[in-house]
């Protein structure tokens, strides 16, 4: 059931300092919330930024005070919408944030250039919002797919900012190749993002690629199955409606947003690394993955599942993160 959370202190916190800071309530938009809780934007180096706010309504509901970011993947119609099921079940239990990377749901959909350098500054403004809010510590954070190389930048370039990131079916690892290509570099194909925009079929294409069917289409793909989540192909298509839809998307399939040089990212990652993966649907190919699993800080778990194993494994995608994070917590203490 649908709620808006307004009770626990940090809501309140928010609410005060947002007087003082460039936070504000979201503006209004004729997208509804992807999430329950408090929805707010704040303005940043990557542009006006939007968030959900979600934690236990009792204080004694809450398990810990360490906040979790969650960043959602990329593609025509991302949005915060696709991490509900984790963001519902952990608002019950710690402070929850879930952003809206740029170009996506109530954040800045400006035409502007859309790179992995853009989406990882979002990334690192959204944990210094958190710390505003939150007070100062590392975080805990989950990224689904090409969300996974922004997040995994941010913890090279930040690693105390990060108590435990978690990498959901994260792009990069398809085949045997490595990608180690110049810092920043990208996959991009500038005569793509070209042809994609400058011809007169600009805003018909990205119409064509919206329709609902074809949504569900790409969903069945990302499942391997036609048993798909209902309320996410609703939201990805109101998504689509939105004024500036089609910019961010247009990037992505140019290749803009995937990074040439993620193998040495991920490998250069210290702190722990919880790694989830499907074996079902087109996202099945981590052949790659052999880098990372025999490195000690990463844990790699496959489940039977497509691309968004929280969605039809919920319990076990949980238990499985749960121990991870346990287990992380337990080996700093010692540390």
């Amino acid at each position: 059931m649908s709620r808006t959370i307004t009770s626990q202190p940090f809501i309140h916190a928010a609410s005060v300092a947002a007087d003082a800071t460039n936070t504000a309530p979201a503006a209004p938009s004729s997208l509804p919330p992807a999430l329950t809780g408090e929805q707010r934007s704040f303005d940043s180096k990557a542009g006006r930024l939007c968030y959900y706010q979600g934690g236990p309504e009792r204080s004694e509901d809450q398990q810990t005070t360490i906040p979790l970011l969650l960043i959602h993947s990329v593609n025509a119609a991302g949005s915060a919408y696709e991490m509900k099921p984790l963001y519902d079940h952990y608002a019950r239990l710690r402070p929850v944030f879930a952003l809206d990377l740029p170009g996506f749901g109530g954040s800045d959909r400006s035409d502007r250039d859309y790179t992995p350098r853009l989406m990882t500054d979002a990334v690192h403004a959204m944990v210094e919002e958190i710390r505003r809010l939150m007070g100062e510590g590392p975080i805990d954070a989950i990224a689904l797919s090409l969300g996974s190389e922004f997040l995994a930048r941010a913890a090279h370039e930040s690693a105390a900012d990060f108590r435990t990131v978690a990498l959901v079916s994260p792009t990069g690892f398809r085949g045997t190749g490595r990608l180690d290509g110049p810092p920043e570099s990208t996959r991009g194909m500038p005569w793509m993002h070209s042809l994609l925009t400058r011809g007169p079929w600009n805003r018909g294409l990205f119409n064509a690629l919206t329709k609902r069917s074809v949504i569900r289409y790409f969903l069945n793909k990302a499942w391997g199955s036609r048993r798909i989540d209902l309320g996410l192909l609703e939201y990805s298509v109101a998504t689509t409606r939105q004024p500036g839809a089609r910019h961010a998307p247009y990037h992505f399939l140019a290749g803009n947003l995937f990074s040439k040089d993620i193998t040495r990212i991920y490998e250069s990652l210290n702190l722990p690394v919880f790694m989830c993966h499907g074996e079902r649907g087109d996202f099945v190919d981590y052949r790659g993955k052999a880098v990372v699993e025999r490195l000690s800080n990463w844990r790699v778990q496959e489940l039977p599942t497509g691309a968004l194993p929280f969605y039809e494994l919920p319990e076990e995608f949980m238990q499985h993160y749960d121990s991870f994070v346990a287990q992380a917590a337990g080996d700093r203490q010692e540390g």
